[in-house]
């Protein structure tokens, strides 16, 4: 099975590097050729020197552009892709599966897939959907060669937009709170190293709290905050500053500027 990524950017070069860890039968291009060239040398993958050249010789084709590059990608290869009908892995934020084969001008099994960066280390969250050409074969090989990028879960396609806001785009709404975190500390006395790696390591744990235990975050937060204590004044502060309205506010943004998108 030849892979192939048109497009390597963070979201692409994360699934790469997770591919490469069950096979280096990878070929990439990018607009530029810069990233291209250094990841494929970073993984032991084929440089490919235009977007053609991966639609004719790849069997699994991973579409991780930008979604407003998407209609320009696909005129040029889509006679390659009706002669040849390889299976499509769309990275697009807010396309549809019935979108991508209107592109393409003939029905071809296609998986539409919202990963996250963390998925680089092994850690993502990557919730798919599957049009009716694709056979339950490939989707458990896919899945199968890309286990080292985390959890994969199946998930109707009108709620990929909003899965993509709550999974896809919120790690880095974590990075912000681990920042501010750690500002905070370094604003006490906390030297920079420690600050980060106790806030990022807080944030991890916490996650795996709710996670194992199955637990409200609700009542594991209150669990935390003894009377007149200092988490509870902490938890005030941020009430007062709004932070539980806001982050709602940014999933909804997320959401909404993800259906945008497809438009």
């Amino acid at each position: 099975m030849k892979y192939g990524f048109i497009g390597c950017g963070n979201m692409g070069g994360a699934i790469a590097k997770a591919l490469a860890k069950k096979t280096t039968d990878l070929m990439l291009t990018s607009k530029s050729g810069t990233s291209a060239q250094k990841l494929a040398e970073a993984l032991g993958g084929t440089y490919a020197p235009s977007n053609e050249t991966v639609a004719s010789q790849c069997d699994v084709i991973f579409l991780a552009v930008k979604p407003q590059m998407i209609r320009g990608v696909m005129a040029p290869i889509a006679g390659i892709l009706q002669e040849r009908k390889p299976l499509l892995v769309s990275m697009l934020a807010g396309f549809t599966l019935a979108q991508l084969q209107e592109m393409v001008g003939t029905p071809l099994p296609i998986i539409r897939i919202m990963p996250n960066t963390p998925a680089a280390i092994g850690k993502g969250l990557i919730t798919y959907c599957v049009n009716e050409q694709v056979g339950d074969g490939q989707v458990r090989e896919l899945l199968k060669d890309l286990e080292g990028a985390g959890h994969f879960d199946p998930i109707d396609e009108k709620l990929m937009d909003v899965a993509s806001a709550a999974a896809g785009c919120s790690p880095a709404y974590a990075y912000m709170f681990i920042e501010a975190m750690a500002d905070g500390a370094v604003a006490c006395g906390l030297p920079r190293a420690k600050a980060l790696e106790y806030a990022a390591t807080a944030v991890a744990g916490a996650a795996e709290m709710v996670l194992q235990t199955g637990m409200h975050p609700g009542a594991l937060k209150d669990a935390v905050c003894s009377p007149g204590g200092s988490t509870i004044a902490g938890v005030k502060a941020l009430e007062n500053g709004g932070f539980r309205g806001a982050v709602m506010d940014a999933i909804v943004a997320a959401y909404r500027k993800g259906q945008e998108l497809g438009k």
